[in-house]
């Protein structure tokens, strides 16, 4: 039986991700497979990949992030970049969330070394323009995260906020730019997660991340973002995207958009 299916979630669940705007899953990859995504981009970490991953091997000191930058789309260089994108049980549980087909759209690897910066509060669906509907992530934790290493931050209930433009971030606590401010009455929570829970959330939903405070701890997390297959049109940034099945397909090109978060000038 496909795993499409099959109902992933409980009712309750699928609840407290349309009220809250999140919701972590425990344990949906195996040891098994979080040894095989580590040893996939600890082969990448020493290589150089244009486009997608290109550290400054002479950078640490100053910046750990020049020497361990994000590894973007690995799915278009690397299998198990791909793999996990469309891993059958991530995909089934954000199908679930969508109530319909979904489209595999963008991968990511942090590696976040000690001492490094964290992301300013953000919205997804600001870069993805994803439309009609909505991006929805799913962002897998490969080692403990907690909030000396550099946890999620997320805003609950702001996946009912608007999209709204980005206000200039500390370049001194954040690496890229970008920086929404929440509503009043909303403050972030930590998302404490162990190797293999999945965290998924909407894309208007505001997040970010803290700094990396640990002395020898890195805080390895694989994301992909995922499109309702209602949709019609993304930015081009994330054109083609998959079905389930590997499949290839591509949506029109939304002029706006762009990669997730841009840069400080320092980083670069």
């Amino acid at each position: 039986m496909s795993h499409r299916a099959l109902r992933a979630l409980s009712p309750e669940q699928r609840t407290r991700f349309e009220t809250e705007g999140y919701l972590i899953v425990r344990g949906v990859l195996c040891s098994e497979e979080l040894d095989e995504i580590k040893s996939a981009f600890e082969e990448i970490s020493h290589t150089t990949v244009p486009g997608h991953f290109e550290p400054m091997r002479d950078g640490e000191r100053s910046d750990p992030l020049k020497r361990y930058p994000r590894v973007m789309h690995p799915h278009r260089f690397h299998p198990v970049g791909m793999k996990y994108m469309l891993h059958p049980g991530i995909f089934a549980i954000v199908e679930d969330l969508y109530g319909e087909e979904a489209l595999a759209a963008q991968s990511m690897f942090y590696y976040k070394p000690p001492g490094s910066r964290g992301q300013a509060l953000h919205q997804d669906n600001f870069y993805l323009k994803v439309e009609p509907g909505n991006c929805i992530a799913a962002w897998t934790a490969v080692d403990r995260c907690d909030e000396e290493n550099g946890c999620m931050l997320l805003v609950p209930k702001t996946n009912a906020y608007e999209i709204v433009c980005p206000e200039l971030s500390d370049a001194a606590e954040s690496f890229t730019t970008h920086y929404v401010k929440p509503p009043r009455d909303e403050k972030p929570v930590p998302a404490l997660m162990e190797p293999g829970d999945v965290l998924f959330f909407n894309g208007n939903l505001i997040h970010g991340s803290y700094r990396n405070k640990s002395q020898d701890r890195f805080r390895r997390s694989f994301i992909s973002h995922y499109a309702n297959a209602s949709a019609f049109r993304i930015s081009h940034w994330y054109n083609p995207l998959y079905r389930a099945d590997g499949a290839e397909l591509t949506l029109e090109s939304n002029p706006d958009g762009g990669p997730c978060g841009i840069e400080t000038p320092a980083y670069h």
